[in-house]
């Protein structure tokens, strides 16, 4: 054996470089080289600069094979992985995929306490709720709330939240924010699917729809978390299963299950597309007619988790058609750009449980200037983690604008949103259309 022989026997295998993960993720034919050299993924990415890292930084350090400075950089974790630089590249490169790569390359033990902390309480209860909630939490809150409401609400005394319904024909999930911190804003959505006749329940088994497993970049446990909702879903034997208005509880599910090629009968729905559906069908019979005078402007958040990453156009297509209605042509104001080419909020890829604020609050200067723009008071957002990000810059810039859920317009303009349903709603909203009689 010659002696370059047995250098090549003895010297150890190279782990897989990040440059070979960029080759990996180019489509068929594309040019690494020229797509590392544009720059459009960095002149509109919101997370540029932050930490003195671009999306084409990261992309040319991986390239050059600096993978310690790739894998170790905290940049990975102010990136909320929303797509759009993907969306913008000619060569269509996979930057958040990378990203995803160099989360999981962090020692789990040192990844960012609170997205840990949340992916492991979803491990360790099958509620699957990332605050830990336990099922009998879980009932007592909805079965308390659900009996405050028959006696103190005219109107629906036969209002219905079932838990573990054989054969219903939808199982909804529930960020456990609803009923751990706000168990009210459960009530509007349970009016809704009354008002429309739907045949629906939780799974006393993973109803918990978040899943910071995902955001963790831990593969196992993002599947697990997917695989017992899924199996609960389909062991009720319900034929759709609907996704609350959350983005990242929607993708963790529509991703969890292709990524995991995760088995199921049933058909995974947004609950948009059914408002949608609902209100063309005369099932929900909203209108504007409550804003005609009051003119109150709305714009919009598109959930990059809904929009860009699964559900595309058509999904947000469906959004304004809801908005529209619900608020009235001339006083929706869309944002620009939109849809597909939105601002991340900043919210997202578990930024509000990373250690980040600063940076965090940085990333969303784009979203609240595109806000400010529109001159609206409101913006309805149809996602828990945009809700909290946009609530939060609000105040942090001094906006003076809220949020607001589709599932409180919607129960708004119908005439049936409480009193303590109310609590996203500005004093301008908060008498108008309130039902009459009852606790309201």
């Amino acid at each position: 054996m010659s002696v370059s022989e047995k250098m090549l026997q003895l010297r150890p295998l190279p782990k897989t470089s990040f440059k070979q993960k960029v080759m990996e993720m180019l489509p068929e034919g594309g040019n690494l080289n020229a797509c590392l050299t544009c720059g459009t993924c960095a002149a509109g990415c919101p997370a540029t600069g932050l930490n003195d890292m671009d999306p084409r930084k990261f992309l040319r350090m991986a390239h050059l094979g600096l993978d310690e400075e790739v894998t170790t950089n905290p940049w990975v974790w102010m990136c909320t992985m929303c797509k759009r630089c993907v969306h913008a590249c000619p060569m269509n490169i996979d930057i958040p995929g990378l990203v995803y790569e160099a989360r999981a390359a962090w020692p789990r033990e040192e990844r960012p306490r609170g997205i840990l902390r949340s992916c492991d309480h979803a491990l360790e209860t099958d509620t699957g709720s990332a605050m830990g909630t336990p099922v009998d939490d879980f009932r007592f809150v909805v079965e308390d709330v659900l009996a405050e409401v028959q006696e103190s609400q005219p109107g629906f005394e036969d209002l219905q939240a079932p838990i573990d319904k054989e054969g219903a024909m939808f199982f909804l999930n529930q960020n456990s924010r609803e009923p751990v911190t706000e168990p009210e804003e459960m009530v509007p959505l349970w009016k809704i699917l009354h008002l429309v006749g739907a045949d629906w329940t939780y799974g006393s088994v993973g109803w918990g729809g978040e899943n910071y497993c995902m955001f963790l970049a831990d593969d196992a446990s993002w599947e697990k978390v997917t695989r017992r909702t899924v199996e609960e879903a389909d062991r009720l034997g319900c034929q759709y299963y609907i996704s609350t208005e959350c983005g990242h509880v929607t993708y963790s599910l529509w991703g969890g299950i292709r990524k995991f090629k995760i088995p199921h009968k049933f058909e995974l729905v947004p609950i948009v597309a059914l408002y949608a559906q609902w209100i063309r069908e005369g099932k929900l019979k909203v209108n504007s007619d409550w804003n005609r005078d009051l003119q109150v402007k709305f714009t919009i958040q598109d959930p990059c988790n809904i929009v860009r990453k699964s559900y595309g156009e058509f999904w947000a297509e469906e959004l304004r058609f809801v908005a529209r209605t619900l608020v009235g042509e001339d006083n929706f104001i869309d944002v620009y750009p939109n849809k597909l080419n939105n601002y991340c909020c900043g919210g997202g890829g578990g930024a509000l449980q990373a250690p980040y604020k600063d940076e965090r609050l940085a990333f969303g200067r784009f979203k609240h200037d595109q806000i400010m723009a529109t001159g609206a008071k409101y913006v309805i957002t149809p996602c828990h983690n945009c809700h909290a990000q946009i609530h939060e810059l609000s105040e942090h810039y001094e906006g003076g604008y809220h949020t607001v859920h589709l599932w409180t317009l919607i129960c708004m303009s119908l005439g049936i949103l409480a009193e303590n349903e109310r609590i996203y709603l500005g004093d301008d909203l908060m008498d108008v259309n309130l039902p009459a009689g009852g606790e309201a």
